[in-house]
């Protein structure tokens, strides 16, 4: 599936319009199905759909073992993508098979299910990262971004060790990228404890919650924190940098995992 496609426009620039061709990033949207229930629809560029998928059940609760998890099939066309994941589990309380579940219930019941269970224990990781390492690997993010330079369009992440970058995922929402890591990891059996992870997201505290689920006590960011984000990262003894660009960067909260400080 393409990533971009090519559209003639016009362009206004030094006081006048100009016909030239342009970059679009793709967005297609993509339904996530979880033995049989209908669990939400998220738009994505159709990239490492799988990832996606089973990084979203993972960051949610939907999954928590990598042994629960028995099949994964995509469906794809032109115009949409369905992934059917098949795992040995409770049914969460999900609706009856064939009923399609609101988006709104990612925000719901299942938010309010991860802040108790996450916030009931502390992490606990010694990673410790030196503000060099973290403009390093946002100087990598940057390097990387290569969809981003040609459309303007999406969002990317990276896992890394303080001295190396693992991964790299990129979608056209925050959300999208960091569930990609999430799902990598958890398919590949890529441990994160020992890790951290860089985004140019805004960092809300869903994005935070994802990134403690699977046990990353690093996460920094392009952009800012959100006051929620902030408090939880706190509470949790996450470590939480923002405005990492330019030499200059905001600890939002330390866990002693920041060299210096």
């Amino acid at each position: 599936m393409k990533d971009a496609f090519t559209y003639d426009v016009a362009e206004f620039r030094q006081g006048c319009f100009q016909p030239v061709q342009t970059m679009v990033i793709q967005e297609i949207p993509l339904t996530i199905y979880l033995n049989g229930h209908e669990i939400i629809t998220l738009l994505s560029t159709g990239k490492e759909p799988g990832f996606l998928a089973v990084g979203f059940l993972k960051c949610n609760g939907l999954i928590t073992d990598r042994s629960q998890l028995k099949k994964i099939h995509v469906k794809e066309d032109s115009e949409r993508l369905e992934v059917y994941v098949e795992a040995g589990q409770s049914d969460f309380g999900l609706p009856p098979a064939g009923h399609s579940t609101e988006s709104g219930w990612q925000k719901g019941k299942n938010f309010k299910q991860n802040v108790k269970i996450l916030c009931s224990k502390k992490v606990t990781e010694n990673l410790i990262v030196t503000p060099e390492q973290l403009l390093r690997l946002a100087e990598g993010l940057s390097e990387r971004s290569a969809l981003y330079r040609i459309t303007g369009g999406c969002h990317n992440s990276l896992l890394a060790t303080p001295e190396k970058i693992v991964l790299f995922h990129q979608d056209i929402g925050r959300h999208n990228a960091i569930d990609m890591i999430c799902g990598q990891c958890f398919l590949d059996r890529i441990s994160a404890h020992d890790k951290l992870i860089v985004t140019t997201g805004r960092v809300t505290s869903e994005i935070l919650l994802k990134v403690i689920r699977i046990g990353v006590p690093v996460l920094a960011s392009i952009s800012a924190a959100t006051r929620l984000a902030i408090e939880l990262a706190r509470k949790t003894n996450m470590t939480l940098v923002g405005r990492l660009k330019q030499e200059r960067i905001v600890v939002y909260s330390n866990g002693g995992r920041i060299a210096g400080l």
